[in-house]
């Protein structure tokens, strides 16, 4: 089983920046790819980035070259640093393991203020 854990969303006016963290358990996270997901208010779930195995990414077009993902395999973690953060940018972030898994993290919300 594994769990996956966010931290790091919180309250930020428009132009600031968060970084926004997600733990994996179990043994199975440097072999699969990781996203990130969010909803805002009212809104389907949307894919922000993701990052393969191989490190390998790719990003929604709104927040390329604002945002940035990464990951410490060591440390079974994957982390979203998000900079020149906008109103549209609010939601609850969710990180996900792998294409064929059903693993989600429970969300962390971030909120920009204009």
């Amino acid at each position: 089983q594994v769990q996956l854990v966010e931290s790091g969303g919180g309250l930020v006016q428009a132009g600031g920046s968060l970084r926004l963290s997600c733990a994996a358990s179990g043994s199975i996270f440097r072999s699969n790819t990781m996203y990130w997901y969010r909803q805002a208010p009212g809104k389907q779930r949307e894919l922000v980035a993701y990052i393969s195995s191989d490190y390998n990414t790719n990003y929604k077009d709104s927040v390329k070259g604002r945002f940035t993902i990464s990951r410490d395999n060591a440390k079974n973690t994957v982390y979203l640093q998000m900079d020149s953060l906008k109103p549209e940018d609010t939601g609850v972030y969710y990180c996900k393991l792998g294409a064929l898994y059903n693993y989600w993290g429970q969300g962390t919300q971030v909120t920009v203020s204009s």
